[in-house]
């Protein structure tokens, strides 16, 4: 069976279990500040387990892409050295949220694999929880007694905590769980050494391929477990992993999944691929995997980026590229080069790469050619560290030199520990450990979020957003618990109504007051955790269990709604403007101004900007109803509505139309009745985001009135200091004057210069055929000092000039060399001013090998530098 045809066997044969096939969820996660990416199979359905959302079907089966680089799951290191971690994989799943359990679930899984797949029973080990004395738990006997029907119980083998109970994170749902492993050894290697005793030993050839969880449970904050409203069922079989098994390869390489791939980055780099253990083959596999991770993180809305989970992409990224670089010998962008092979791959499955094949492809790029460049750099600053006398001495680079490189360079410890071993180096490895560690622990302080346990109040788990219709309400608390954030104390508060807006969709969290029996307590913000909605307070009430008076800031909430209106008016113009091209890939919707990020490839122009604005303001000007209405999404989709990439859309979806003709959008957000409300919206910029992706900022109702007020009042300042009606082309005068006085300046001063020098030239040493020029000389800065030095270049082809000036108390130095003397008598500017000015003077500098300068905070030292230089030059 191909790839392809094992995928939809899995999904047909759960479809004929009346399992509704759902699609996969972003890889990318938002609202749940436990997670940066969807690492499990059973993240979209966490809220089902926890009884905070009914599910709309009670068994559903998907396959689901997953990214493990982050958190409790890193398999990053381990992606490429060995044969089976990936980055992005897919999990094949299947669910029943209360509905059935062990018996469906085991008796489902074995049909699968021995009947449909047909694998050979003799090879299948499964294993059950043994149970857990700390936490009360007795041995799953149902699972082992349920097991007993299909398969010899000498092959239920049973496992501790750490394999046989399934757990999401330190909170949160869990359950025994029961393991399918495969021996795929060779008869003579299962004939000799029993298959059973290789269980969860890390044997590449008995492997993990299927794991049924059992939902009973939820791990509470302080290590509690507490039975869950409803028992339920959540599979993961590593699609990879299966066809890998199915296909009969030693390497999930060596399946269909990857050989397309690996088969292009053969023809691109005309190297060849061998399936061993060496640099090369290690470089193959992390391409063919690592793509994969970027392309679909990409594509579902996540662009590379220096913090959280666009960091995590931006390292994938560039660990793909080091190794093709390093061990390839490719030096030019590839990874963009493999984006339409795979969205091809995937288009029946994970259609949106499809979709988006051009953005994706220019964003890889782009982030390539960066790092190659930044590469680049790295790779002299290694040289430099060689050639330092610490490491010359010591054989080694020091552990902060070499997470230096890792850090500011992106070079990985083992690619400076292989140039280092080519230069007869070690490395530090116990002080790069020590330093990693303490940025690990300065991002952990940072980003430490520590929330207590939830404290029920009354009975319910989910509460119901009133707020499109009505902005206070009265309602009560269903539970409260206390967070703790860069230490902070706040409250989170779940109420059965609100008509607070959580955090979504780009618009900012509502702001307001809940009032319980006369404590006022005001609500700093309002967020999504999955589809909880958190209220975030900085107090409690003395009795919670009272009656709630909920109250949004109604004069913030109707500037955001201004500015969500906006932003899809703003929206539609581009796209009428710019070309269908552009998507929207980010936005801020706040009170105070609009921020929208749009793929396009190019500065949007001046002229291009005002006709956009004259669209929206025209929109606005027509004062057109906007339309909600609730549907169906595949009747939405019908209609033409246009979707967010990256979004988990629900059955059931708003559509806000703004003329059928210009704008109509699925959306969550609120928004103004009429566009007329709005009043103006002014665009105040446009800039580069990141590869592919460019930011409007913009304001809307009052806020842009005050905005051209101001504008036209500094128009009129200008006007009147320049004494011109038009002081746009009095400006553009006296900037041309200006430019004239300083070409007229500079002239005065390298006319200066020159005379300088010849002075100086007259009072040269002579060592031994070279004019040796020093001198202390007073200048305005650096630059001029550097420039000085440079002027004695005209007058003798064998000469060495040492100038140095107090500079606004600061020590600087110029050293110039003429050309022949650096070739024949090997002298370098810029490694004398490293080795023996700069330290002197307590400072750095560098340069090139004919001029060099230097920078320190020992004046008095300066002198020195004179005398040790011209030793230098007498001794050479």
């Amino acid at each position: 069976m191909t790839a392809a045809e094992i995928r939809q066997a899995f999904l047909d044969f759960f479809r004929s279990r009346e399992h509704h096939i759902v699609p996969s969820a972003p890889i990318v996660i938002k609202n749940d500040p436990t997670l940066l990416f969807t690492n499990a199979g059973m993240n979209q359905f966490k809220e089902y387990f926890l009884g905070n959302k009914a599910a709309a079907y009670p068994r559903v089966a998907d396959t689901q892409k997953c990214l493990r680089v982050s958190g409790k799951h890193n398999d990053l290191e381990e992606v490429g050295v060995d044969t089976y971690h990936h980055t992005m994989f897919e999990m094949l799943g299947n669910w029943s949220f209360g509905n059935y359990f062990k018996p469906e679930a085991i008796a489902w899984a074995w049909e699968l694999l021995t009947g449909v797949y047909k694998l050979d029973k003799d090879r299948l080990y499964v294993t059950v929880f043994e149970g857990d004395e700390k936490d009360g738990l007795p041995m799953d006997r149902e699972a082992h007694d349920e097991w007993k029907k299909w398969i010899a119980e000498e092959r239920i083998l049973t496992g501790n905590k750490k394999d046989n109970f399934w757990e999401m994170g330190d909170t949160g749902p869990c359950g025994p769980c029961s393991e399918i492993h495969v021996d795929c050894r060779t008869d003579a290697e299962r004939a000799a050494v029993d298959g059973g005793t290789l269980v969860n030993a890390d044997h590449p050839q008995v492997i993990e391929i299927w794991n049924l969880v059992f939902m009973q449970f939820n791990r509470k904050k302080d290590g509690r477990l507490e039975k869950l409203p409803a028992r339920h069922v959540d599979t993961g079989m590593g699609f990879e992993r299966l066809v890998r098994v199915l296909q009969g390869k030693a390497s999930n390489y060596d399946t269909d999944v990857f050989t397309g791939t690996i088969a292009a980055v053969e023809d691109l780099t005309q190297k060849k691929y061998d399936s061993g253990d060496d640099l090369r083959a290690v470089s193959f596999r992390v391409i063919a995997d690592h793509i994969r991770a970027i392309a679909f993180s990409v594509a579902d809305g996540q662009l590379p980026a220096n913090t959280g989970a666009g960091y995590v992409i931006r390292r994938i990224l560039r660990r793909a590229v080091r190794y093709y670089y390093s061990c390839l010998d490719y030096k030019t962008p590839l990874l963009f080069r493999l984006v339409g092979l795979i969205a091809a791959q995937f288009e029946h499955v994970f259609p949106e790469l499809k979709k988006q094949e051009d953005f994706v492809r220019r964003v890889i790029r782009e982030e390539e050619e960066s790092f190659l460049r930044t590469l680049e750099a790295g790779l002299k600053r290694m040289d430099h560290l060689m050639a330092g006398p610490g490491t010359r001495e010591s054989k080694r680079i020091n552990g902060a030199e070499a997470f230096e490189l890792y850090d500011t360079y992106g070079f990985p410890l083992d690619l400076t520990r292989l140039i280092a071993a080519e230069n007869g180096l070690a490395v530090d490895e116990d002080g790069f450990g020590a330093e990693m560690k303490k940025q690990k622990d300065r991002s952990r302080q940072a980003t430490a979020i520590d929330a207590g346990d939830w404290v029920p109040v009354h009975d319910g788990n989910h509460s119901v957003f009133v707020g499109y219709d009505e902005l206070h309400t009265g309602t009560r608390v269903l539970k409260y618990r206390q967070v703790k954030e860069k230490k902070k104390t706040l409250y989170q508060v779940v109420l059965a109504e609100t008509p607070f807006y959580a955090e979504s969709g780009g618009q900012v969290g509502d702001q307001g007051t809940l009032t319980i029996d006369g404590t006022v307590l005001e609500v700093l913000d309002t967020k999504k955790e999955n589809d909880l909605i958190i209220h975030f307070t900085e107090a409690l009430a003395p009795d919670m269990s009272l009656p709630v008076t909920a109250r949004v800031d109604a004069e913030r909430r109707r500037k955001a709604m201004y500015n969500h209106t906006a932003t899809h008016l703003l929206h539609a113009a581009l796209k009428q403007v710019l070309g269908k091209h552009v998507n929207q890939k980010g936005s801020l919707v706040s009170p105070e101004i609009l921020r929208f990020d749009v793929s396009h490839f190019a500065r949007i122009t001046e002229e291009e900007l005002r006709e956009v604005s004259d669209i929206v303001n025209a929109k606005i000007r027509e004062n057109i109803p906007v339309v909600i209405r609730e549907m169906p999404k595949d009747e939405a989709m019908k209609t033409g509505a246009m979707a967010l990439f990256g979004e988990k859309y629900g059955d059931t979806v708003r559509v806000v139309t703004i003329d059928p003709r210009f704008s109509v959008e699925l959306c969550g957000g609120t928004h103004v009745g009429h566009t007329g409300m709005i009043g103006l919206m002014v665009i105040t910029g446009e800039s580069a985001v990141a590869a592919g992706v460019r930011r409007l900022e913009a304001l809307t109702g009052e806020a842009a009135f005050r905005y051209l007020a101001g504008m036209l009042d500094n128009h009129k300042a200008a006007a009147a200091l320049l004494k011109s009606n038009d002081p746009v082309r009095a400006i553009e005068k006296l900037m041309a004057d200006r430019s004239a006085m300083e070409r007229k300046l500079e002239a005065l001063e390298a006319r200066e210069r020159r005379r300088e020098a010849g002075t100086l030239f007259a009072k040269a040493e002579n060592i031994d055929g070279v004019h040796f020029v020093a001198a202390n000389i007073s200048c305005d800065s650096a630059d001029e000092l550097k420039k000085t030095a440079y002027e004695l270049q005209a007058l003798s082809e064998n000469i060495v000039a040492v100038l140095t000036a107090d500079i606004g108390g600061k020590a600087n130095v110029a050293l110039y060399i003429s050309e022949p003397l650096t070739r024949e008598r090997s002298w370098d500017a810029g490694k004398i001013i490293r080795e023996i000015a700069a330290p002197l003077i307590k400072g750095g500098g560098g340069g090139q090998k004919t001029l060099a300068t230097a920078g320190g905070k020992d004046v008095p030292a300066l002198a020195n530098v004179i005398n040790r230089i011209k030793a230098f030059i007498s001794e050479a």
